[in-house]
This record gives structure tokens, C-alpha cells and sequence, in this order.
């Protein structure tokens, strides 16, 4: 494996800035072969930032495929427009220098998407994301419905955890190793008080059994650094989960209460409890929380998450 820091933002886009890993990640994800000739160039762009997370990485195999792949710890229900508006930024350069106005057809490069969950909440093995999914519907303005977009991007969610999606994890060695090194990393995170002493109990736990091994031998205490800011990026939106229920318990109490301490108790009651649900919700979404762990949280059904997101 060669060191490519250039590339590197995170654990997981450290691992695999090499480009036979991604040939290898590639076929995993897919369940195909390619031979190990196949040309796999990344192409991951430098200094491009969408909602405050860089792309993990961007890749091109054979000068025929573009392969976007994020890896994150929880899912944002906007990804499909984020990958959209990166794959566009991704396209541009691949033909750059080409003559877009000419007579002459174009031929770019077949999209694909993936994210890698790998998430302490609850997750499906798999699910889609589209960009449709965020469209406003024109029928709405009183135009006919319209079944399929004229625009779409489909985005494929892969739970990567231990003991889920095991075939594929399976199929690419270094991915069922990372899946591994997460799983105890999270594991001594609850042991230890400390992040740091946590960290390096799991690097000693990994060179022990030779995980990750010729991986953390290049990288050393860069593993460290990367994995305490993934940590403090996850504990920061638990303390914006936090907040928000917080703002949302004071607003909704302060509803319910002026609805008066007689007979309006319990119906402002019933509000403030509503309310606090409402609030917490819209912080959530805010914060690019999924419908179905807002729904999991909170208790509203889809039809009112829904609208709140609209």
C-alpha cells in the first residue's frame, strides 16, 4: 500500500487512497471481477466542500466509470443532492479541455454511488436514496403528476458494521478489517474515560492480530488524530440532538403553560409535549438527521416529518 495523503480526510479514506484497494472495493461492492490491469485513477477533488464534509473519495476506473463513495456514521437524507452537486463539479474536469459545443457526441464516464454506513443507530442492511426524493411535486401547482423525474441520482446505503452485509465485507479484505477496527474502537471508547488511551488500546489490539497492519505501520499516530476527530464530529451532533430537545422542551412548556394552570392544563400540556416533539424534529432534520430515525426519536408519524421537511 502506498501512503497517499493527499487524499486523506478520515480512517476509512486513509485506507483506501490506494488504487488496487479501490479495484478491489469496487468489485465487493458490486459483486463483479475486473483484472488487476484495469487502470483505477483517483480523482478526488482537492479544496471542494459540501456541508462541511469533504468527499471521501472519487475515483475512475478504466476512463469508462466515475465511482463516488462517501463513508459515514450517520445518514444524511440530502446525500443524493450533495453527490449531484459534487459528481457535476467530478464531470467538469473529466472533460475539461473538451469541446462541450462541438457537433461531435461527448462520451463521459457511467456515475455510480455508494455510502458506507457504519453508524452505532440502528440501520437497514441496504437502501436507495434518490435525489427525487427531495423534488417538489408540480402537481401541487395544479400540473398533472408526473411519475418520473426528468432528473435523477441514485445513491446506494451499505451498512458496513460487523456481522452486517457479510458478502460483501467478505469480498474485500481491507473492508472486513476496518469493520473490525471500528467495532473495537467503539468497544474500548465505552471502556475508557480517556479517547487517546482508547485509540492506542485498540491500535495494540489490531497489530496484535494483524489488522490493518501494513496500513497503521505507514500512517502511526496519524490514526490517532483521525479517529479523535471522527469522535468529536459524533459527539458534536449528539450535543445538537441535545440542544435541540432542550429548546424544544423550554418552547413547548412555555406554549403549553400560557394556555393557563386551570382549564387549559392539560390541553397545554398535551401541546407542550406536542411541541417539543415538532421542535425537536425540525432541529433534527435541520441537521440533516433521516425521517426515520426523526420518527424513531420523536414518535410523529411520516406524513407530519414529512411536511416539516418540505
Amino acid at each position: 500500500m502506498k501512503a497517499n495523503r493527499k487524499y486523506k480526510a478520515s480512517v476509512f479514506s486513509a485506507l483506501f487512497s490506494d488504487p488496487d484497494l479501490l479495484r478491489e472495493l469496487y468489485c465487493a461492492l458490486e459483486g463483479v471481477s475486473l483484472a488487476p490491469d484495469v487502470q483505477v485513477s483517483i480523482n478526488t477533488l482537492e479544496n471542494v466542500l459540501y456541508m462541511d464534509l469533504y468527499n471521501d473519495i472519487s475515483f475512475e476506473i478504466g476512463g469508462k466509470l466515475i465511482v463516488l463513495v462517501e463513508h459515514q456514521s450517520t445518514v444524511n437524507p440530502n446525500l443524493a443532492l450533495r453527490l449531484f452537486l459534487y459528481a457535476a463539479r467530478v464531470l467538469e474536469k473529466t472533460i475539461k479541455g473538451k469541446k462541450i459545443y462541438s457537433e461531435k457526441k461527448l462520451s463521459i464516464p457511467w456515475p455510480e454511488f455508494f455510502v458506507l454506513y457504519n453508524g452505532e443507530k440502528p440501520y437497514p442492511d441496504e437502501i436507495v436514496l434518490r435525489l427525487s426524493d427531495l423534488f417538489y411535486k408540480p402537481y401541487e401547482l395544479g400540473l398533472p403528476e408526473k411519475v418520473n423525474p426528468l432528473l435523477e441520482l441514485e445513491v446506494k446505503v451499505i451498512n458496513i458494521n460487523e456481522g452486517k452485509n457479510e458478502a460483501i465485507v467478505n469480498r474485500c479484505k481491507k473492508l472486513s478489517e476496518y469493520s473490525i477496527f471500528i467495532a473495537k474502537a467503539r468497544s474500548l471508547k465505552k471502556e475508557f474515560t480517556n479517547k487517546e488511551e482508547a485509540i492506542n488500546e485498540v491500535i495494540k489490539y489490531c497489530h496484535k492480530r494483524g489488522i490493518l497492519k501494513e496500513f497503521l505501520e505507514i500512517y502511526g499516530s496519524e490514526v490517532l488524530n483521525m479517529l479523535l476527530t471522527e469522535w468529536n464530529i459524533e459527539d458534536a451532533k449528539e450535543v445538537w440532538y441535545e440542544e435541540a430537545r432542550e429548546d424544544g422542551l423550554a418552547e413547548g412548556v412555555a406554549k403549553g403553560r400560557a394556555k393557563g394552570l386551570a382549564e387549559g392544563r392539560a390541553e397545554g400540556r398535551a401541546e407542550a409535549s406536542n411541541e417539543v416533539k415538532l421542535e425537536i424534529a425540525r432541529n433534527l432534520l435541520a441537521k440533516g438527521s433521516t425521517p426515520e430515525f426523526v420518527r424513531e426519536i420523536t414518535g410523529l408519524d411520516t406524513e407530519t416529518i414529512q411536511n416539516l421537511n418540505s
